[in-house]
Parts: C-alpha cells; structure tokens; sequence
C-alpha cells in the first residue's frame, strides 16, 4: 500500500509514534516547581530549563509572594532549591536559578529547544502541552492552535496580555509554566491559564527579551508616564473639524504631580491620539507601546485638545523610579 493510501489505522499509530517521541525529547527539560506548604510533592506549578547554567523559566502567579522554591523531576532524581531572581506581573514570567547544574542522577540539565527566530504559528497547527507539577514523570496532552489571535485579556482580568498563543489543549491544574512545544518539540510558548476552553500561552519569542531582563534587573523595565485615562470614542463632527481620521483615543482623568506628562504639559481632558507615531485607541494600545525602548527618549504626543489637534514632546521614565 502506497503511503497516499495508507490506513486509517496506520496513519493514527504514525501521529500516535510521534506524540511519544516528542514527550520523550522533551520531557527531561520540564520541571516541577513547589512552593510554600507545596515543599515535599504536593501539587504546584511547573517550569521549563531554559539554559544549562541553571535558569528556569515559568509563571509569575506559580511563585508569586516567594523567594525561593523547589525543583524536582524524575529526571533530575532529587529536589533542588532555587532562587526567584525576577519576576514580572505583567507579563506573568519569571525566573528561577538553581546553582547545582548536575542533578543527583548525575546527568546534566537539559534545555528545552527554542527556535532561532520567531514563531511561524497558524491556525489548525499541531500542539503539545507538557507539565510536571508533582516532580515525576512529565504529563501531556495535545491540541490546534485555534485563532490567529495573539492578544487576550489577562487570567487576572484587569489587562491585556499580547503576543500569546492560543489553543483548544486543555491545560490542567499544575500546567501554568509548561512549555506548549511544535510536532518537532520547539517550545513556541509557555502555559499561562486556561479558560472559556482555551488554553494561553506565552510566546517564546516574548520570553527571550523579558528573560535577559530579569537577569540583569530582576524586573522588566517599562516607561511611564504619569497619567490615568480611560477610552473614549470621539464623535463625528469632532473629528471633522479637527482634521482628522481617527475615531478613538484616551482622555486623561488625571496627572500626577512631577511626572514626564506633568512635564510635557498634559492637561485633564485632553485626549492622546497617538505615541512616537503609533495610534493610541485604548487602554492595550498604551501598555503595548510603553516599552524600555522609550525610557529617557522624547517622543511627539499627539493629543486633542478643545477639539484642536495638539502635538507635545514627552520623555518617559523608568516606571521603577515612581
């Protein structure tokens, strides 16, 4: 039988075949984290080797509140204690550093594969899900990704998480920090939460910037500016007479005192349009732009203003300082 005409049966132990040798590829490289009363085995959260020095990569809301927490997995053959050496809320990343790189077994860590450049993710494509809260054996299940989609509202629902992926695997309690992997067993993201039957996870190729900043900072640099706003959308005959195309911005409600937006003269009840020349038409839009890139940076702020077009120069600082 030619392999266009293959089985049903053949082609179902074919998939089958090669779930097993992904798990088996992959499985050395993911990690049980407990935390707290969780220390000795009970059930925690899970984290993927992202180096061979010892770093470990998993959520945020798995350590959140600790310093320090243990990892454990058959293939290590013994608990290891490990620092929390950043973490970031918002993107609900972080990092841990464990400092015996050799585990009991006497084998060396083993790092997950990651891509060389970013993920080339469409819908329909093939994904597993790995995690190993309990520190044995690695459990998985499988999935599509089912949207093209890389934008969702936070698990703790007061913001926006971007650059995600999202599937139909079901991500069972103790998930959160596993890698979700390609059929070649790249980790393209890193499990968040699970809901409304889908589950979130993190791209890989966000994980890389934030990981080298956790490292250097224990924290993930971001600019601020100084406001409090809330969308709005602007009417017709507004945007008529001012000019302009756009129907939608953020009105300033409030401006904090000695901030760069008090600097830049800022007023309540101006709205912003657009920041360094990208368009700002909600709330997303204003913490996807305000990355390290622009700390210390003047940048043109478009803002309306008594229904006039406005255009100021701001300097946005570290978020960290205020």
């Amino acid at each position: 039988m030619s392999k266009n005409n293959e089985s049903p049966q053949s082609t179902l132990t074919s998939l089958s075949d090669a779930i097993v040798s992904v798990a088996e590829k992959v499985s050395p490289s993911v990690v049980g984290v407990q935390t707290g009363r969780m220390f000795g085995g009970g059930a925690g959260g899970s984290g993927v080797i992202w180096s061979s020095d010892g770093y470990i990569v998993t959520c945020y809301h798995v350590v959140k509140g600790f310093r320090e927490v243990q990892i454990s997995s058959q293939e290590l053959g013994s608990v290891m204690r490990a620092d929390v050496v950043g973490k970031d809320p918002y993107s609900d990343i972080a990092l841990l550093k464990i400092s015996n790189t050799t585990a009991k077994s006497g084998k060396a860590l083993q790092p997950i594969e990651i891509p060389d450049s970013g993920e080339d993710l469409k819908a329909g494509q093939i994904v597993l899900a790995l995690a190993n809260p309990f520190g044995e054996q690695a459990s998985i299940t499988k999935g599509i990704i089912t949207s093209s989609r890389s934008s969702v509202r936070g698990w703790w629902g007061r913001t926006m998480m971007n650059n995600v992926v999202i599937t139909d695997a079901r991500l069972n309690p103790g998930y959160s920090g596993g890698p979700l992997v390609d059929i070649s067993g790249k980790m393209i993201g890193l499990n968040a939460f699970y809901v409304s039957s889908r589950g979130i996870a993190i791209r890989t190729s966000k994980i890389k910037g934030i990981v080298e900043n956790l490292k250097s900072y224990g924290r993930v640099r971001r600019a601020y500016l100084g406001i409090t706003s809330y969308p709005i959308s602007i009417p017709e005959e507004v945007t008529r007479q001012a000019g302009m195309s756009q129907d939608s911005g953020l009105m300033i409600v409030s401006v904090e005192p000695n901030s760069p937006a008090k600097k830049a003269g800022l007023l309540i009840g101006d709205v912003v349009l657009s920041l360094d020349g990208n368009k700002v038409g909600s709330l997303h839009d204003i913490e996807r732009l305000l990355t390290q890139e622009l700390i210390g940076k003047p940048v043109k702020l478009a803002v309306l203003r008594s229904e006039k077009l406005t255009e100021l120069t701001i300097v946005p600082e570290d978020a960290a300082s205020h």
